[in-house]
């Protein structure tokens, strides 16, 4: 059986929770991704060209820093990676875990909470991040109300 780590980013709760319920699910590690500046409110604000998260999802070389680099990604095979969706893609400080760690091998699920898009293009901006022989794989939204029975399933399917 591979050991699996539920690794996630969340700058308003929703995807934490999302992230307990399936690492519960899972009986996976859990494992957040913090950045070195926390998000604020008007960080958020994508109403706002000039938000933080704003500059950062125009400049697709962005990297936020992350808080620290603890997670022993080694140790898992498999890893339920997961973000809000931001600008149809993962905030790219998705990107910059996932060039702080050694993938090899790997394979990713991405899950993610969106207000009303979908994975977009998601999976191709992750790609380059990791080594071409890592697997990343566009799970599911979670959004909503989740059943622990239901996300059970669905991983026990991956």
């Amino acid at each position: 059986m591979s050991k699996i780590l539920t690794a996630y980013f969340s700058a308003s709760g929703k995807t934490a929770q999302a992230a307990q319920i399936l690492a519960k699910a899972a009986n996976a590690d859990i494992y957040e991704i913090k950045p070195a500046v926390p998000y604020t409110q008007a960080d958020l604000n994508w109403m706002d060209k000039k938000s933080r998260s704003s500059v950062e999802m125009s400049d697709k070389s962005s990297r936020p820093a992350l808080a620290d680099k603890n997670a022993d990604i080694a140790a898992y095979d498999t890893i339920l990676l997961g973000f809000p969706i931001w600008w149809y893609v993962a905030p790219t400080i998705i990107n910059t875990f996932l060039e702080s760690y050694d993938f090899s091998g790997k394979k990713i699920i991405l899950f993610a909470t969106s207000g009303g898009s979908g994975f977009g293009k998601t999976v191709d901006g992750l790609k380059p991040s990791v080594s071409a022989d890592t697997k990343i794989i566009a799970g599911r939204l979670l959004n909503g109300k989740l059943s622990e029975d239901e996300l059970k399933n669905w991983v026990g399917n991956l």
